[in-house]
């Protein structure tokens, strides 16, 4: 599992990477010495792809805009993709040669601004109703769930998931399917496969409160992982949100991949190509 955070920078604080295998060890933190960059987390990907490696692997991002709501991603543009693929490479294409996967140039372009809450600029005119922006199916699943989820439209704010999120388009459009993405793709009979993930739900199975989802500390982690079936952790030389939402959400997918109805929830077939789903939610 990790995360793919927002920021124009080489080395974003928030990446992290954490692995677990098969059986009840605990989860661990893999990280080169100098950090992780999105290129770097691009080569180790496609690296298990060549090699066929059986893994699932969880990215917390929304690897699609709203769709379903109005018939299109950015309606009344006459550029709007019509999957989630071909707005992949929209993004990386406006992006361009903009470095670390960051999308600064996607959100700026002269139509696709227009659909966006940015910081420091004005709201977009076709952003959404209510100032909530527009949310995918399974988002509004969330919510039912009592879950939080936030308009990938809003790129302003703490719980903001928009720029992370057009990050991972970049890098899923770079991957050049050569690693399936559910639900965009088959299953495959073997190798790894990718889902989108949502860390407040592995947090929720680990026993954490609404509104208290973080873990900071060692036997607070211990204890969060006991609960999703792992070992205690080695301990880190230091205790982050970014870390411990990582451990935790690869505990959780270790535990629930075998559950056949998380791969066909209900109402994932009609927005299947366009909006994807977030792998947990029913």
């Amino acid at each position: 599992m990790h995360r793919l955070v927002g920021a124009a920078v080489a080395r974003p604080p928030g990446l992290a990477v954490a692995h677990a295998r098969a059986g009840q060890d605990a989860p661990a933190l893999i990280a080169p010495a100098d950090g992780w960059t999105r290129a770097a987390i691009l080569d180790w990907l496609l690296g298990h792809a060549d090699a066929g490696t059986p893994m699932l692997i969880g990215l917390d991002l929304s690897p699609a805009f709203p769709f379903a709501d109005l018939g299109a991603y950015f309606p009344g543009w006459a550029d709007s993709p019509a999957d989630a693929r071909a707005l992949w490479a929209l993004v990386d294409r406006l992006a361009g040669d903009e470095p670390h996967l960051a999308a600064n140039r996607f959100v700026d372009h002269a139509e696709a601004s227009r659909y966006f809450r940015r910081q420091g600029r004005p709201l977009g005119d076709r952003f959404g109703s209510a100032g909530r922006g527009r949310l995918r199916h399974v988002e509004e699943r969330q919510r039912g769930l009592a879950l939080a989820p936030a308009s990938c439209f809003n790129l302003v704010g703490a719980a903001q998931v928009g720029k992370s999120s057009l990050t991972g388009m970049r890098l899923l459009h770079r991957l050049g399917g050569r690693i399936p993405v559910w639900p965009f793709d088959p299953l495959p009979d073997a190798g790894p496969v990718i889902v989108e993930i949502y860390t407040s739900l592995a947090a929720r199975a680990a026993g954490l409160p609404a509104g208290r989802s973080k873990v900071r500390d060692a036997a607070g982690l211990d204890a969060a992982l006991a609960r999703l079936d792992s070992a205690a952790h080695v301990a880190l030389p230091r205790y982050t949100d970014h870390a411990t939402d990582a451990m935790l959400t690869a505990a959780w997918l270790r535990r629930v991949a075998a559950d056949a109805g998380l791969w066909h929830p209900p109402g994932l077939e009609p927005v299947r190509h366009t909006e994807g789903w977030t792998f947990g939610v029913r």
